[in-house]
């Protein structure tokens, strides 16, 4: 199985547990099973940029743990002038930002599910396929 994961599932794995996150276990699940192997991921290159700088305007102090946990997932990253133009036209038509078309159209392109917290742009976006929110998510299980 591969994945996109967004910004909204990352967040989940870096912000402090005092915050109240929605589905911080599904997330968790996740990322234990990308560092199991039992799915891969593939990232668009701003993956981290969006991240930190979330993190850089809720959290500071967490900054620097922060970016050497992200650097450390083993996600590859995927970059194109075709994804930049498919992203571009998904912004176009259905009014979304730039960055989160930008992790759908590398689902897309990759034959990839992205995943997804989003609650606007999942509800935007789904009839397009290779989306799938973080609740219904349904992962590989580990291995004996």
């Amino acid at each position: 199985m591969r994945l996109v994961v967004d910004a909204s599932v990352a967040l989940k794995w870096v912000l402090g547990s005092d915050r109240p996150e929605a589905n911080r276990e599904q997330a968790a699940a996740l990322l234990q099973a990308i560092a199991d192997a039992r799915v891969s991921a593939i990232q668009p290159v701003h993956w981290i940029a969006e991240v930190m700088a979330v993190v850089a305007r809720m959290d500071p102090p967490r900054i620097d743990p922060t970016l050497a946990f992200l650097d450390a997932v083993p996600f590859k990253t995927a970059d194109s002038p075709v994804l930049y133009q498919s992203a571009a036209r998904l912004s176009a038509d259905r009014s979304q930002h730039l960055f989160d078309t930008l992790y759908h159209a590398v689902a897309i392109e990759h034959d990839a599910m992205l995943v997804t917290a989003d609650e606007r742009y999942y509800a935007a976006a789904r009839d397009l396929g290779h989306i799938v929110h973080i609740r219904d998510l349904a992962l590989p299980a580990a291995s004996p």
